[in-house]
This record gives structure tokens, sequence and C-alpha cells, in this order.
């Protein structure tokens, strides 16, 4: 149900999802108080298998679904297909990310849907958009990351790396958020809904632009450098003396100057020709890690930091998830899986201080834990 005391409050969002992109979209839309009717299949959301470790829920699902009321429906069915349009009928917005054509075969893509529902606010998250060439590809994360380069500028010196998160997935969800959000404050002015398009390779080369500005306009793509920045330096992983990588960055030559100063204590160093300029560094890069990795070996990891925090360089140490466990900037928040466990999970990265928090812990629905319900409500 929508909260009260929430920005979204009032807002029905009906979702046809699976999987992470439009999941996630449609969890912050919940979080920000609006009422998520999640339309599954007999099967149901595929990602509901995908492991069972959040007390008997995959991590995925667990993650994305909190709070969300699982309807089942077969819109192929003449009964079925009429009341999602009862329900889209007072909907507000409709997300859906199901295979390519899947939607305009069932007579439920957007043109058609809101030819009868012009208020309505429709978002399509596909694979790779509508170009002819591309629409049909079938598309998960790791097949976008390497489609769009993404590996290519991650990993190693010599091998391309898979992102550690489906960052795709994950970013696309981000997008549909904001160009729903963006959808709505249009139709508070002019009384017409709109029709979004998110692509998971849209949003990939998006995130490239950087990379891709380089190869177009100078001739040259940035190398992947594992821990290293590609055109900033220094900033990277260094080692300590206790085995422990500390990444240091160095955004400025204010900063540069300090670093070499009261880390290094070398000053001279800010004004060798070498490495005078951050271009100079990163041409020089070799010979640059060369002298960090001289001063950085021989200081423990609490020595080196105490020395970066005296002169105000930005650092960070490379934690592996059991460190994030533990982290004291991590804030949690509690959730009920659909078994009636309490799983804990990172708080909602946006803090709104002027609008109520959840009070209660949501829950993971069932599958199909209210069809029954919305049958009745919506019929």
């Amino acid at each position: 149900m929508s909260q009260p005391g929430k920005p979204l409050t009032g807002t029905l969002v009906v979702a046809i999802e699976q999987a992470v992109a439009a999941p996630y979209c449609t969890a912050r839309l919940r979080e920000a108080g609006a009422r998520v009717i999640k339309v599954e299949r007999t099967t149901g959301d595929f990602s509901r298998g995908y492991d069972n470790i959040a007390g008997g829920d995959s991590s995925y699902f667990f993650w994305t679904n909190l709070g969300k009321e699982s309807i089942v429906l077969d819109f192929k069915q003449p009964d079925d297909a009429n009341l999602l349009d009862k329900i889209l009928s007072r909907a507000d917005v409709f997300v859906q990310n199901l295979a390519p054509g899947a939607m305009q075969r069932a007579g439920l893509d957007s043109r058609t849907v809101r030819t009868r529902h012009p208020k309505l606010i429709t978002c399509s998250i596909s694979g790779y958009g509508t170009r002819p060439r591309v629409e049909g590809m079938k598309a998960y994360d790791l097949l976008v990351q390497a489609e769009s380069g993404l590996v290519s500028v991650s990993g190693g010196h010599t091998e391309p790396g898979r992102i550690g998160v489906s960052i795709c997935d994950i970013t696309a969800g981000m997008n549909a958020h904001a160009g729903i959000l963006e959808a709505l404050l249009l139709r508070e002015r002019t009384g017409r809904g709109s029709d979004i398009e998110v692509s998971l390779f849209g949003t990939a080369a998006d995130l490239m632009s950087v990379p891709l500005l380089h190869h177009d306009y100078g001739g040259k793509v940035p190398a992947s450098l594992g821990l290293n920045h590609p055109s900033i330096a220094p900033y990277g992983g260094y080692a300590t003396r206790d085995g422990v990588t500390v990444i240091l960055a160095v955004q400025n030559e204010r900063e540069w100057k300090r670093l070499c100063e009261a880390v290094f204590e070398a000053p001279n160093l800010a004004t060798d020709p070498r490495f005078d300029t951050n271009r100079s560094r990163v041409t020089n890069r070799q010979e640059l890690d060369e002298i960090i990795l001289g001063i950085s070996r021989s200081l423990t990891k609490d020595q080196f930091i105490t020395k970066l925090t005296s002169a105000d360089i930005a650092y960070g140490t490379v934690n592996g998830v059991a460190e994030l466990s533990r982290h004291p900037a991590l804030k949690r928040r509690t959730g009920i899986s659909s078994g009636g466990a309490k799983i804990n999970i990172p708080l909602r990265p946006i803090i709104n201080k002027d609008s109520e928090q959840d009070i209660e812990s949501p829950k993971v629905p069932l599958l199909g834990e209210h069809t029954c319900a919305i049958r009745n409500e919506f019929l």
C-alpha cells in the first residue's frame, strides 16, 4: 500500500518485471511511498530462484522487491487481460522489462496502452533499444558490459574484467527511476502521460563517455590499469610494509604539493619536470609509481594513513565484503523475507529528511500473495 507522508504517496505503479533493472526502479518508487503491484507469471519472476540465502529468498529478489504486492496473471487470457486493463486504468506508472516483442504480442506495448490510458506513464526497459538491427538481442548484464566496452576498461593490465556487480542493470534501473520522476512532474503541468524508453546498452554507453571521447577525439583509448586511474596520477593503489593496499587520490596541484611535502617529505618532487603537472605524471607514471612504492613500502598501513590524513590527502583501503560488513559508514535497514526471517541490508541511499521513513520493516511478497485481494479490489 501507499505510505503516508512520503513523496509518492497515492501513486500506483504496475510492474511486469523480472531480474534486476525494472525491479530496482520500482523498488526505489516504492521506498518513496508508491504502491507497487508486481505482475508475475505462474512460475514467478525468475530472479526468485537465483539463490536462497536471504531467509529462503534469493539475494537479488529480496533486495529489489521489499514491500511490493504480487499478483499472478496470465494476460494472454481474456479475463486476466481485462483485470490488468482495469488496474492500469487507475495506475500512474506502468513499468516493464520483458523479452523483446513480448509486450507488443500481448497488446501491452506503450503505444497501445497509452491510447486507452493517455495519462499513464509507461516505461520500457530493454537491452539494446529499438533500432531494428539490435532490438531483438537478448541482454543480460555481463553481455552488455562486454558489448559496450565496459569490460575492456576494467580488470588489470593483461585481462579484461567484469565489474563485480550488475552495473548495467542497476544503472538502467536508476535511469528509469529518474525518467519516471521527470514524467510525473511533466504530467503535473500538462495532464498527459509519457512514454519512456531506457536500455541497458544506452546506460552503459553513457558510463563509457570519457573513454569514448578519448577514442574519437584523442586517438587513443585509456589503458586498463587495475587499481590505477588511467588519466589522473597519482590515483591508485600502493602497498604498505604490512601488505595492505592503500589507494591515494590527488586531484589538483595543491594536493600534489602537499603530498610531496608532508607525506613523501620530498618537496623537490613537486617541481620535478617529470611530475609537475598531471599530464607529466601520467606520462611518467612508471617512474612515479616506483618512487611512491619506495615510500609506502617503508611504512605500515597505519603510519601511511596517519601521514595522508595529516596532509588532508584523500585515501581509501582496499576492503573486502567482510570489511564492508563492519564499516563504520555502513547504515542498515531491516526487511522481512517471504518466510518471515529478519534480514539486514544497506539503508536506502536516498534519505529525504523531510519525509517519513519506514517504521515497519517491509516484507518480500510470496508469489501471488495478493492475487485474491487485488482481484476483489479492481473487479
